[in-house]
């Protein structure tokens, strides 16, 4: 074989067809495979249905015979920091091979799909292996098929089991069953519905948030999302600007609607540490969103009193160290942003 490692990078949502024959070219060229599940501890959303342990089951499930040449790893996203990002695949991959007495051969498998696999190019010390693109296989659409209705469509179940293996498509119709489906079904309709709305225009619309990051006596203020997207999810409170306002005076805005927090407009200008954008493409299942984020700090003193209303379920102030451990329950990138601010990143 040529390698002693091959390494093959994704997100699989859901593991399909293409992934198979990446994996089974894998196989063949080497004595292991190590694959990375990306996006983890992610919130499931219509992008991120499934969690890293269900899409670990669905790799080996497709690989029942060859599954202790198959070591899987996770990778969480850093979608402000590539660097970081590397890293943590340069380390699970150190991880897997430490076992190894001697040097090791480590190639990189994947193929140019679009934008997003400019990712093959981070890792010059290992040698690339294009890996051929199955057509006709998408996950976006699989994501679409599943997700349009509660109700079983014959036609697009037949779509989806020619496009997966056979073990993947069986936990996908018990994935039906569960408790999380009629969430997801809730969430895609809602895009679809937003997403039609502005389809008619000239040209596809980039949309103008800002969210106030609150920082005060080792906690953060975040507020509980009443609506879809992301409903039930925490996020800092904010929103989209109004046309006869600036930036700041609709972060202020949206910091009082969404959580009373009653504090004179001198003390929150003087609290206003540092102001950032976060334009990751992708970052809003809405459509293409560029949100102002505004870093208030304030060291010491009693908390305020918060509560929730307008687009808030709730608001509450949660401690630091607490808050960095939800990260699967924080909505779109609102996790990297609390990171930003608090230099983790």
């Amino acid at each position: 074989m040529e390698f002693d490692y091959l390494v093959f990078i994704g997100r699989f949502e859901p593991f399909h067809s293409g992934h198979y024959a990446v994996v089974s070219r894998a196989l063949k060229l080497s004595r292991n495979v190590i694959v990375l599940i990306g996006s983890a501890n992610k919130p499931r959303s219509i992008k991120n249905p499934w969690n890293v342990s269900e899409r670990e089951v669905m790799v080996r499930a497709a690989f029942p015979e060859d599954s202790p040449r198959i070591h899987v790893r996770s990778v969480r996203d850093h979608l402000y920091n590539d660097a970081l990002w590397v890293s943590d695949v340069q380390r699970a991959v150190a991880e897997v091979t430490s076992i190894e007495k001697g040097p090791v051969k480590i190639g990189l498998i994947g193929h140019n799909k679009d934008h997003s696999s400019y990712y093959l190019g981070m890792f010059p010390q290992w040698t690339l292996v294009h890996a051929v693109n199955v057509a006709g296989v998408s996950a976006t659409d699989l994501r679409d098929y599943l997700f349009a209705s509660t109700d079983p469509d014959i036609g697009k179940d037949l779509l989806i089991k020619a496009a997966v293996p056979d073990a993947v498509f069986a936990m996908l119709k018990g994935f039906r069953e569960g408790p999380h489906f009629a969430q997801l079904v809730r969430e895609h309709q809602f895009i679809r519905e937003y997403r039609k709305s502005w389809a008619s225009a000239p040209y596809e619309p980039t949309f103008v948030t800002v969210d106030a990051v609150v920082i005060h006596s080792g906690h953060v203020l975040l507020i509980r999302r009443r609506n879809e997207p992301g409903k039930g999810l925490w996020a800092f409170p904010g929103g989209f600007v109004n046309r006869r306002e600036n930036l700041q005076q609709a972060v202020l805005r949206e910091l009082e609607e969404e959580t009373g927090l009653a504090l004179p407009r001198t003390a929150l200008d003087g609290a206003l540490k540092s102001r950032e954008v976060f334009d990751h493409p992708e970052r809003s299942l809405r459509g293409r969103t560029i949100t102002h984020a505004f870093h208030f700090d304030f060291p010491s003193g009693e908390l305020p009193q918060v509560a929730g209303a307008d687009d808030a379920q709730c608001a509450e102030w949660i401690a630091i160290s607490e808050a960095l451990q939800m990260e699967e329950q924080f909505f779109e990138d609102h996790f990297h942003i609390l990171e930003h601010f608090l230099g983790r990143v």
